[in-house]
């Protein structure tokens, strides 16, 4: 036993004494047999040179400056529309118009109000009050609808008024 224990050592280690890789390294030497060891060199590299900024004297197109200088002139710039900045904000021009819920009317002493939903909030809302961001002022409210006159202002500083309505949202319904 301990013979044949020895014999197989002995091919074992035969079977291992020849070149390591040699298959791959005579592979390697037919594939390169052909390269010449010349690497080209890298390029030049052009110096780095700095251009100058110069144009600070022209208006940034991304500055409110245009539209800040308009709201403190007293010109009549968009025929003479313009918004009143000194009056306090209500709590309904906080929200965008978009993100508002008209939920219901109410009528006392032959005045309509109208309920509006923001947030978790309800309001009560009539004719005069401010709502949306725009400097909306409710113009009329109908058993639908609220409407609304809004003061937009352009990037030339000019106010221009566009009409808008809330709509008369179904609230619940069954699930």
């Amino acid at each position: 036993m301990r013979t044949a224990f020895l014999i197989g050592l002995v091919f074992l280690l035969t079977a291992c004494g020849g070149e390591e890789y040699g298959d791959l390294k005579s592979e390697l030497k037919e594939k390169t047999k052909d390269l010449h060891g010349k690497i080209e060199p890298l390029p030049v590299v052009k110096p780095y040179e700095p251009v100058p900024y110069e144009v600070f004297a022209k208006p940034d197109p991304f500055s409110t400056a245009k539209i800040e200088l308009v709201t403190k002139s007293t010109g009549t710039g968009g025929g003479g529309l313009r918004p009143d900045l000194d009056r306090p904000k209500e709590p309904l021009e906080a929200y965008p118009l978009e993100s508002l819920k008209m939920v219901g009317v109410l009528q006392q002493k032959a005045a309509n109000f109208a309920l509006v939903k923001a947030d978790t909030g309800l309001y009560r809302v009539k004719v005069g009050n401010y709502v949306g961001q725009n400097f909306g002022l409710i113009t009329g409210i109908t058993d639908s609808q609220i409407q609304l006159r809004e003061l937009i202002q352009d990037a030339a500083g000019d106010w221009s008024e566009r009409q808008s309505t809330l709509q008369l949202q179904e609230v619940g319904g069954g699930r």
